[in-house]
This record gives C-alpha cells, sequence and structure tokens, in this order.
C-alpha cells in the first residue's frame, strides 16, 4: 500500500479527531448528525458544550459541518456561548421562554408568616398557621378551629384546659404540621398568657 501525503493527513486528522473530540462532538462526528440535531436534550449543559466545541474546530479545520443549517450556526451563531445579563448568566442566541407578568408577581408574592397562628378569612376553620413540611422543605397552611364555636372559650377555667388537653392527647401533639399540634396551643396564640395546654 502506498502511503501519499493526502492520505497521511487524513489519518492524521482522524486521530486526532479521536482524541481531542469529547464523547458527545465524537459521536455527532462519526455519525454525521449535525450539532444542532443534539443527542444531549436541548438546553442542557452538554448540548451547549457540544456546539461550542464544535465551533472552535470548526475554525481550526477539524470538525466539518454535515449541512448548510449546521454551517449557519456555526459561522454565524454565537450558540453555545454565555454572557451576563441583568447578573445573570444567560445563553446566547438560544430563544427561551418568557414569563408573563402574572407569572412574574406570583413568583415574587411573599412567602406567608411561617409558624404564626392566625384568623382564618377563608371558609372552613376558624384559624389558620403556615408552616414549612421538615421533609419536603414546602409551605403546608394548617386549618384548626370549628368555626361555628369552639375553641373560643374555657381559656381562664383550668377545668376547661383540662379536659381539652385529656380528650385531645395534647401532650402527645409533637408534629407541627397536623391541626391537633395547632388546636392544642391556641390558647397561647390567642387567649391570655397561659404557658400550657388547655
Amino acid at each position: 500500500m502506498i502511503i501519499t501525503e493526502e492520505n497521511l493527513k487524513i489519518v492524521i486528522l482522524d486521530e486526532l479527531r479521536k482524541t481531542l473530540f469529547k464523547e458527545g462532538l465524537r459521536h455527532h462526528y462519526v455519525n454525521k448528525i449535525p450539532v444542532h440535531e443534539s443527542i444531549y436534550r436541548v438546553g442542557s449543559p452538554c448540548y451547549f458544550n457540544v456546539i461550542k466545541q464544535a465551533r472552535e474546530f470548526y475554525k481550526q479545520g477539524l470538525y466539518e459541518a454535515v449541512n448548510e443549517e449546521e454551517r449557519r450556526i456555526l459561522e454565524t451563531t454565537e450558540l453555545g456561548e454565555w454572557a451576563m445579563f441583568e447578573g445573570e448568566e444567560v445563553p446566547l442566541d438560544f430563544p427561551m421562554y418568557i414569563e408573563t407578568l402574572d407569572e412574574a408577581k406570583k413568583k415574587k408574592k411573599k412567602d406567608p408568616p411561617i409558624g404564626k397562628p392566625s384568623r382564618n378569612t377563608g371558609s372552613g376553620k376558624k384559624y389558620k398557621v403556615f408552616v414549612r413540611n421538615p421533609k419536603t422543605g414546602k409551605i403546608k397552611k394548617i386549618t384548626y378551629g370549628d368555626a361555628k364555636g369552639g375553641l373560643k372559650g374555657g381559656w381562664n377555667s383550668a377545668e376547661a384546659r383540662k379536659s381539652f388537653a385529656s380528650r385531645h392527647k395534647c401532650a402527645q401533639k409533637k408534629d407541627r404540621t397536623k391541626a391537633g399540634y395547632w388546636a392544642c396551643r391556641a390558647h397561647k396564640d390567642f387567649g391570655p398568657g397561659i404557658g400550657r395546654f388547655w
């Protein structure tokens, strides 16, 4: 077999590509898949890295565009590059969904006061409290107390407090994400300063 200069150049370039191209770009190159038809999820770090790497090697002559669309992306866009915009790092030449004003307001809505019981203005129970679930980290609204009456009364009566505490087993209530925990402590939040269970 006669080795020509052209054949040697092809062999050397192939070896260079095998060592320089990372796995994702190598897969695109070997299978003739354009980088914009990525094997990675669109918008993922690997998606951007493959396009950025392809552009760098394209400029050096090591990567060849599969079609005109890929050539256009590599030559005229900055897809795969990142820049700072209003204090946030954003991908360049990558279309993104813009939140509507209402969605932005919903996200900016203040967190409710956590662990601070208040009267419930909605329907259902008499009182409400917002607590953070320690297992999930999410805010949970707990409502408790009979809206028609109940829980308003015998805070000053030691007998009523004792009866309520034994009936509801207040000494065993430890879970802050349950209504019973807060019902047993309602007198502390809405009644006179009595430091024990009902």
